[in-house]
């Protein structure tokens, strides 16, 4: 199945709630919303109108942005300026004051859009600062990290990155301290003290982090688990660690 199309400038996202999260939290970004001529969402009308976004009708047999007729569109399309909702990490990096509640989350080839939107989603719940997103070998934004984060793709800051490595050497230069999940690690998430800036890299589902990125961390966790289950998927790991974080820090 081939779920949804991406250019360089733009995606499209499916689905009423993605659809709405972004017409409340980044009209900025939605170019055009493509609505079945039937639709009566009054809300959805109200907020397209108040943000003047085009608005083009939707053809269930022929959906815009090579979409397959088999997703869950709802009725409502919407396309998305990628430039627009991500922010250069140049950009936001400058605008960071790194304190000790402060925390980002750094995708390292994360390839499964379902678990790249399950991680924005925790990083969400978890008062997560922004999450970093390199630009080879990694999912991109689209319409199933839309769905899968819940919306949240629209409440959280996603940073472009250049290179995972340097940036990371870059975060540590600022005061941060970088974590990589990684199963076979010495220590557990659950003795670890997050007492200053931090950094969780997220691995590969495959391979988990690559070795040279691994080299690049401070510290390498593990998640304490029962004998009977060998590991848990990116991102649940994710969750699992982010959890952990949070409950040493205010989540406001």
């Amino acid at each position: 199945m081939r779920p949804m199309k991406q250019t360089d400038t733009h995606t499209y996202i499916y689905g009423r709630h993605p659809v709405m999260e972004a017409l409340m939290h980044r009209p900025d970004c939605v170019e055009a919303v493509f609505l079945i001529a039937e639709s009566k969402d009054a809300h959805l009308q109200s907020l397209i109108t108040e943000h003047n976004i085009a608005q083009e009708v939707l053809y269930p047999k022929q959906l815009p942005g090579g979409l397959e007729r088999i997703v869950v569109h709802q009725g409502v399309v919407a396309r998305i300026s990628v430039s627009q909702l991500t922010e250069e990490y140049k950009d936001f990096i400058t605008a960071q004051t790194p304190a000790p509640n402060t925390a980002l989350v750094v995708l390292g080839e994360v390839q499964d859009p379902h678990n790249v939107g399950a991680v924005i989603r925790s990083a969400a719940a978890f008062g997560v600062s922004g999450v970093l997103v390199p630009p080879h070998n990694q999912a991109p934004i689209t319409g199933v990290v839309a769905k899968s984060s819940a919306g949240m793709l629209f409440r959280m800051p996603i940073v472009t990155i250049p290179n995972v490595n340097t940036t990371l050497r870059d975060l540590k230069e600022r005061g941060f301290w970088i974590y990589g999940l990684d199963g076979r690690a010495d220590t557990s998430v659950s003795e670890e003290q997050f007492n200053r800036p931090s950094v969780f890299v997220i691995g590969n589902e495959g391979r988990g982090l690559r070795k040279v990125t691994a080299e690049e961390c401070d510290t390498l966790l593990a998640i304490p688990m029962h004998e009977r289950c060998e590991s848990l998927n990116a991102s649940t790991s994710a969750a699992v660690i982010l959890y952990a974080w949070s409950v040493q820090h205010v989540v406001e």
